[in-house]
């Protein structure tokens, strides 16, 4: 059987990090088995659907670096779900219903008034053709659901085991409104059979729906794909997402400079008991991702952990990765700019800040307690090309000629060569700054 996952988004909006984990989990399992991994955009819904969020969301995706082998829509496929539901209507698994939503809610304060659960009561299977009659006579239009058997549904869940559901205990579900609009059961299930979907990977709000589905796709002839449930993803505290990282869509992530990558590898671990680890690549990500490591307790989401981890991904990431990058920024060629610099990034547009340090202006900073030791290790300075062994030798012999030492040695040499009292280590910086910089911001001139 060849694996295929599918991440269904609806393009109502951007994506957000619970989407991103549902995407990854999908994307990872299926990668990992050899497998494929589909893309459907669920815009059922016209009035709020728009090709700019569809676009959106592809563009989301390829930052992620999750490239999907298949992509369709949902609006292309109407005459599919027009088929499937005349299949089950002839053979008298869903049914007309002509009551309004306040009647229906009328209903469900009845019920549990009475005690009794809020199931929908098959009322409409009763209705003679006169009632029928007066209901379209008022200009009332129906909505239809699906008949449940009232058998239970049983199957093994990747992430929670044995999950039994009682239909007995649920309402039929409607799977088209009034208005003639899909609901997302119907259309989801006749694409999950059409796409040979095998693994239905979902938060665990779907758990009870995917008891009514599997008697739809078992109606209309498909195959029952493996389900796996996860749990949902609170914030840190255990309460609603934040703002600052949770609910932020990941456009906004994207546009803070976050690598992709970090993003990652928090939310492929969320969930589990293993630890989580800054990862450089996709490939090593599907390669250690394990479905049943999935815990049932709620997934915890700090934004200061993709801070971390932000910052550990670019510490460990090699030259080789980020020069592209870098030499779009204009910085010089070679592993030892990068390996000066790496070390004192939190976001790699840092890079940028450093590059401002070497190439200035810089306005020095000079205290006037240091103004003579300034003056000494201007002459001190070792001329011609500077190299990384420059600032030991100019330091040590400062050492051994004024006495300093430690802050004292090094603190006000920073400080006139960058204006900075912290940054990349001076023995980097020195070299790319270079002879003529360096000579004009010790004696106090902006260059």
């Amino acid at each position: 059987m060849t694996v295929r996952t599918r991440f269904a988004p609806s393009p109502t909006g951007m994506l957000h990090v619970g989407n991103a984990r549902a995407a990854l989990f999908c994307f990872l399992f299926a990668k990992g088995q050899g497998g494929d991994f589909i893309l459907r955009m669920d815009d059922t819904d016209k009035a709020r659907s728009t090709e700019e969020f569809a676009e959106a969301i592809k563009a989301d995706l390829a930052w992620l670096g999750m490239d999907y082998d298949e992509t369709f829509k949902q609006s292309d496929r109407f005459d599919k779900y027009e088929a499937a539901f005349d299949d089950l209507k002839a053979r008298g698994l869903v049914y007309a219903c002509y009551e309004t939503p306040d009647e229906l809610e009328r209903k469900r304060k009845r019920q549990l008034a009475r005690g009794k659960p809020p199931v929908y009561d098959r009322a409409a299977l009763e209705l003679t053709d006169e009632q029928i009659a007066a209901h379209e006579a008022e200009g009332r239009n129906p909505h239809y659901r699906f008949k449940l058997s009232g058998n239970a549904i049983v199957w093994n869940d990747m992430v929670r085991g044995e999950q039994k559901i009682e239909t007995a205990s649920l309402s039929d579900p409607v799977i088209r409104r009034a208005d003639g609009t899909w609901l997302y059961t119907l259309p989801s299930v006749v694409d999950d059979i059409d796409a040979n979907i095998s693994h239905v990977i979902r938060g665990e709000d779907h758990v009870t729906n995917s008891g009514a589905q599997i008697e739809i796709i078992e109606a209309l002839g498909g195959k029952v794909p493996v389900f796996a449930h996860f749990s949902l993803m609170l914030a840190a505290d255990g309460g609603a997402l934040s703002k600052r990282f949770g609910s932020l869509s990941l456009r906004d992530i994207r546009e803070s400079g976050v690598e992709a990558m970090s993003l990652n590898s928090l939310i492929a671990r969320l969930g589990t008991a293993d630890p989580v680890e800054p990862v450089q690549d996709m490939a090593t990500l599907i390669k250690g991702f394990d479905m049943t490591r999935l815990g049932r307790a709620p997934a915890r989401f700090d934004a200061e952990d993709v801070t971390r981890l932000n910052a550990r991904i670019l510490h460990d990431m090699p030259y080789e990765a980020a020069a592209p990058r870098l030499a779009a920024m204009g910085a010089p060629e070679g592993a030892a700019f990068w390996d000066g610099v790496k070390g004192n990034l939190k976001l790699f547009d840092d890079v940028g800040d450093i590059l401002r340090l070497i190439e200035g202006p810089v306005s020095p900073v000079i205290e006037a307690d240091d103004v003579d030791y300034v003056a000494t290790a201007l002459d001190a300075l070792p001329q011609g090309d500077l190299t990384e062994q420059s600032w030991s030798e100019w330091t040590q012999n400062l050492k051994e000629s004024t006495g300093r030492k430690g802050r004292a040695l090094f603190m006000p040499l920073r400080q006139a060569l960058t204006g900075q009292a912290h940054g990349p280590e001076m023995q980097h910086l020195l070299p790319l700054i270079g002879y003529d910089k360096a000579v004009a911001r010790l004696q106090g001139k902006e260059g």
